[in-house]
């Protein structure tokens, strides 16, 4: 009889998973789909390098106390309706 190791004959990994189908294309289909990756990560490169300086400002007022409090002392000189507040999560 067959236990339910010998019936699972898939891999257990998702990078065999990728790496078999990736073998049984032909050379068009890998050439596409090459082609299409290097136009999908140069999006993403593009993204994050726009959003740089934002995850750096962030990251320093995450980990920076006084970047923080600088935030918050600009905010109060802004004299933002309590709603607008609210909205950017300071309410």
């Amino acid at each position: 009889m067959n236990s339910p190791e010998s019936l699972n004959n898939k891999p257990k990994n998702i990078f065999e998973l990728i790496t078999t189908n990736w073998e049984s294309l032909d050379e068009s289909q890998k050439s596409t789909l090459t082609k299409i990756w290097k136009v999908l990560t140069y999006k993403w490169q593009l993204q994050i390098l726009f959003n740089l300086p934002f995850l750096i400002w962030w990251l320093m007022d995450v980990s920076i106390i006084k970047v923080h409090e600088f935030d918050l002392k600009l905010l109060t000189y802004l004299n933002l309706p309590d709603w607008a507040l609210s909205l950017i999560g300071f309410g």
